[in-house]
């Protein structure tokens, strides 16, 4: 295991994750992430040299489409279940002092 990651850095992440781990998680969270680390790194030794960056493993791509309204203006519609309107825009009770 070439990552060795230690109490400082365990503390650190338990914090920006808001996390309180007890001794033995902590211990287990050291070898977890030393683990991950170590696969990284294995990873790295990869050769991806020709290999071209990508996003997807699929070759997808965005599809657009024009907004069309279909509902057009209704306001006077839904006004009508308003207890009280104003200035063709719902009354609310003032719920802040």
């Amino acid at each position: 295991m070439a990552n060795i990651i230690d109490d400082a850095t365990i503390e650190y992440v338990g914090i920006l994750a808001k996390l309180s781990l007890s001794e033995e998680e902590k211990e287990q969270a050291k070898k977890d992430m030393g683990s991950m680390l170590d696969y990284i790194d294995k990873l790295n030794e990869l050769d991806t040299a020709g290999t071209e960056p990508m996003s997807h493993i699929f070759p997808v791509q965005n599809v657009f489409r024009e907004d069309v309204v279909t509902n057009g203006d209704d306001s006077e519609k839904m006004l009508k279940n308003a207890p009280e309107e104003k200035d063709n825009m719902f009354v609310v009770p003032k719920t802040v002092e």
